[in-house]
């Protein structure tokens, strides 16, 4: 069962840091998931016990920003409190909540470092602190989570499932979500025309 607090960190979600923490994964054409399809994945976690990442590129169409205010009893200084996008962050724990800002805001204890110029904060006072204008400098807002078992994201790779890719922050809050997975492969210069969706199989 959730969290009555769907900004309560995920159980062992964050593990042990991996070699693919603070990366992307970009889908390949031939992404057999269709929840993943065109995706970009930012990597908050990985190690041999398995993987967890974010989804940066797919909007929620079901649920506003106020509306989860809202929903989580959330009071705020400001009587209209901005509006931001809502993102899915992944199939998994639909109901929990994550943002991703930038490190200039730390302003609790469950704030971590994730990646060059990323943190990741899954408490209900960065919601508060965004609403009233007092949040991070850029951030993006995510529902539910990416997660793998041991082994299996590193599988995934081997089939032509995922490109890896050095992240940057730029493109994580990029405003225009549309264009966040070609934006992503031309950071590391591919052409996503040039993309087989049987790249390297027999």
């Amino acid at each position: 069962m959730a969290s009555t607090d769907p900004f309560s960190p995920a159980p062992g979600a964050f593990g042990l840091s991996g070699s693919l923490q603070g990366r992307f994964l970009i889908a390949m054409p031939g992404m057999e998931d269709s929840r993943f399809a065109r995706s970009v994945v930012y990597m908050c976690s990985h190690s041999d016990e398995g993987a967890m990442g974010l989804i940066v590129n797919k909007l929620a169409s079901h649920i506003s920003f106020p509306d989860l205010l809202s929903q989580l009893h959330i009071q705020t200084q400001s009587l209209s409190p901005v509006d931001v996008p809502v993102h899915v962050g992944g199939p998994v724990d639909t109901g929990r909540g994550f943002v991703l800002h930038s490190r200039d805001y730390g302003g609790t204890a469950s704030t971590l470092p994730v990646g060059d110029g990323v943190a990741l904060t899954a408490t209900t006072d960065i919601l508060r602190a965004i609403a009233d204008g007092t949040g991070p400098d850029r951030y993006l807002l995510l529902l539910g989570y990416a997660g793998w078992s041991a082994g299996q994201l590193e599988a995934e790779i081997k089939s032509n499932g995922w490109l890896v890719s050095d992240a940057a922050p730029e493109l994580v809050f990029k405003a225009e979500t549309d264009d966040k997975w070609a934006a992503a492969l031309a950071h590391m210069g591919v052409d996503p025309l040039l993309l087989s969706a049987d790249a390297g199989h027999a």
